[in-house]
């Protein structure tokens, strides 16, 4: 992997930089690198490949070398930023390892929180304040790179010669792929099924006050929150999260242990919430969640208002973006013109990425046109109603300029922020100190870093 590649990669979330801030269970640690004033610990390349071997990627032969080298360009960048005073907030800090603990502790890692502290042999809080310096580096890595590449634009000149030079052999294959936009509309139950759902909360608090049922059978048998349903309604929270309801988040850390809230009401539904045990802003709580059942007289109110809305695109006296400002209560895509996201932020989704009614929904549609309204249920167990648009699809094809135009200049102005991140390095790393260990100095990643620097090797 060149320099070149290395400093592009930090355009992805810093991967190798996240995976460095694993729990640390290695007794034996030594420096292995030093860029400047900041070291690189083995641990950090161990458990960069123990990380990289747990999500099951193939870990290269010099998955070693290459991951040192990462670590040394983003101590290179570090330096540089602290140099320019860039700023990092801890509130940004604290977020980013919120993410990273929710990472770790949901079901494509370690899967609870109990289990990654008796991985780590640390308590989440531990954890934490371990986190800080690495995610501090990151953030700072992060804005280095984009003080140096924020600015860089290609044009279309640019992106027909990146075109042109690629391997017309090796061009990807693309299934066909569509653009997708909905109007969703919940319509809310009557006043009578909300106080049916509070009544079922206030039994329930009843039975937990007098012992006769406990939380995680109620929670079982009755919530209708599926995130938390088969896990007998039971949440692992910190209150400084982002991701929480505020209202829900506020009532869980006013109660005591043991404590049962009164019923609450959030954007969700209706709550009651134990706390079942707490330490400082790390809690452990169980909750029950009734969703006032929408009946199909709100349900057929909500049809017309979408079919009212959909006559007025197909006139054209309402255009779709305007009619998704106005109507839409979809949160996800409310703010994204009504287009439908995929998991790496675009708006191209291939079919097997859709719910299965929307599959339905779109198969005789053409490009350009507007569902009838349909009722659904999300995949919060929330009933509605929703209009689909399709705006393009794309048939099964070869790359190409035309129908891949904007992934084609993507990857050119990677290249080219990735050319002028190289040109940066090289311009710097002669001015900084750097010491490599014995064991790494054959690897042909640290060629470029003894050539360009002033490198000594550790004995």
């Amino acid at each position: 992997m060149s320099t070149k590649n290395i400093f592009l990669s930090l355009a992805g979330c810093l991967f190798f930089s996240v995976a460095m801030a694993q729990p640390k269970k290695l007794v034996a640690d030594k420096i292995i690198a030093v860029v400047g004033d900041k070291v690189v610990l083995k641990s950090d390349i161990d458990n960069s490949i123990l990380d990289m071997e747990r999500q099951g990627m193939t870990v290269p032969a010099n998955g070693r070398c290459l991951t040192l080298e990462q670590a040394m360009g983003i101590k290179a960048l570090v330096l540089q930023a602290e140099k320019d005073s860039l700023p990092v907030t801890d509130e940004e800090i604290e977020a980013d390892i919120d993410n990273q603990i929710r990472y770790f502790t949901g079901p494509n890692a370690y899967g609870s929180k109990e289990k990654l502290e008796e991985i780590s042999g640390k308590t989440v809080y531990q954890l934490r304040e371990d986190f800080k310096e690495g995610f501090r580096e990151r953030k700072l890595a992060a804005a280095m790179r984009n003080k140096i590449v924020g600015a860089i634009r290609i044009t279309p000149k640019e992106v027909n010669i990146y075109f042109d030079k690629l391997p017309k052999d090796s061009l990807p294959f693309y299934e066909s792929e569509l653009e997708i936009g909905q109007i969703v509309k919940y319509p809310k139950a009557s006043r009578d099924a909300e106080e049916y759902s509070l009544d079922q909360l206030k039994e329930f608090k009843a039975q937990l006050e007098s012992g006769r049922k406990d939380m995680k059978t109620l929670a079982a048998l009755y919530s209708d929150d599926p995130g938390s349903k088969e896990n007998s309604g039971q949440y692992e929270l910190n209150r400084g999260e982002k991701q929480w309801d505020p209202i829900f988040l506020a009532k869980a850390f006013s109660l005591k242990e043991g404590q049962v809230s009164t019923p609450f009401k959030t954007r969700f539904g209706y709550h009651i919430v134990q706390m079942v045990n707490r330490a400082g802003d790390d809690a452990v709580i169980r909750h029950i969640l009734k969703i006032p059942q929408v009946t199909k007289t709100e349900l057929d109110e909500g049809l017309l208002k979408l079919d009212s809305v959909r006559s007025k695109l197909i006139a054209g006296t309402m255009q779709f973006g305007e009619a998704v400002s106005k109507h839409s209560e979809d949160e996800q895509s409310k703010f994204t013109g009504g287009l439908k996201q995929n998991n790496e932020g675009g708006t191209s989704m291939t079919i097997d990425q859709l719910d299965k009614d929307m599959v339905l929904m779109i198969k005789d549609l053409q490009v350009g046109q507007y569902s009838q309204p349909v009722e659904f249920t999300d995949e919060k167990g929330k009933k509605g109603v929703r209009i689909v648009y399709l705006k393009s699809r794309s048939e099964p094809h070869k790359e190409n300029i035309r129908d891949d135009y904007n992934r084609i200049a993507q990857r050119a102005l990677d290249e080219k922020k990735a050319e002028a991140l190289e040109a940066w390095f090289y311009q710097r790393i002669s001015s900084y100190y750097i010491m490599v260990d014995k064991e790494y100095q054959d690897c042909e990643e640290m060629k470029k870093w003894s050539s360009s620097a002033n490198t000594a090797a550790v004995k």
